[in-house]
């Protein structure tokens, strides 16, 4: 098997969070150097990965390993605490009377998604998806259910350990307004209709608007690989 990018990316990922869940709980100065010479290891991989990517990044990558290793470093934390998970961030599918989804556009990249934000302590992950849902684009709605859970780095769309909670959601109310630092623009849009630069739409338009039709079905979820690390 030849590794590319996202092969490397997630390894170099694994490795590190390995290394940093292993200084949060051990006190043996010798098992922290071992760490740490691991962290370093995972921080050439991760400049490999943006390598094979871009070219011209290459050399950019190769400088900031030590920048890489630090900020892992700083992450480190103690005990439980310092056990090092995938974030987690939740999505909503919100539809309407009309059959439409509502979708914001990213004003840091102009990229169209469903309203979707990290999760938040203290809340429920449906209470994230329907608080994502009114600050990002003023509609209130309804969470229904919960449509599936993905693996954002196994799916390419996270250089980091990510899951997203994907939840189908049914407007109730309010009005369209986009939030004045995160959003660029909010809007309602038929399956025919999509913004071009709508992302990965292949994998959840499907989905999404089988949901807001009234089909019922049960949450995905990433199927387990017949060896994990090579395919």
């Amino acid at each position: 098997m030849t590794a590319d990018a996202r092969d490397l990316a997630r390894w170099s990922e694994t490795l590190a969070a390995i290394a940093r869940t292993g200084m949060a709980f051990t006190e043996n100065l010798y098992e922290r150097e071992r760490y740490e010479e691991v962290l370093h290891v995972a921080g050439d991989i991760k400049a490999a990965s943006i390598a094979l990517e871009s070219a011209d990044d290459a050399l950019e990558a190769a400088h900031e390993i030590d920048h890489f290793v630090g900020e892992w470093m700083e992450s480190i934390g103690e005990g439980v605490p310092g056990y090092v998970t995938p974030k987690t961030a939740v999505g909503a599918i919100v539809g309407n009377e009309a059959g439409e989804i509502l979708l914001v556009q990213r004003k840091d990249s102009g990229i169209w998604l469903y309203p979707t934000g990290w999760a938040d302590v203290g809340y429920s992950p449906a209470e994230v998806a329907v608080k994502e849902v009114s600050e990002e684009t003023g509609i209130a709605c309804a969470a229904e259910r919960l449509l599936g859970v993905v693996d954002g780095q196994r799916m390419g769309f996270s250089r980091f350990g990510m899951y997203m909670l994907l939840f189908h959601c049914t407007a109730t109310g309010g009005e369209l307004a986009p939030h004045p630092l995160e959003t660029a623009d909010v809007g309602w849009f038929a399956r025919d209709e999509l913004p071009e630069a709508t992302a990965g739409a292949g994998w959840w338009a499907p989905m999404a608007f089988a949901a807001i039709d009234g089909e019922r079905s049960d949450a995905t979820f990433d199927p387990v690989r017949a060896d994990v690390w090579r395919v």
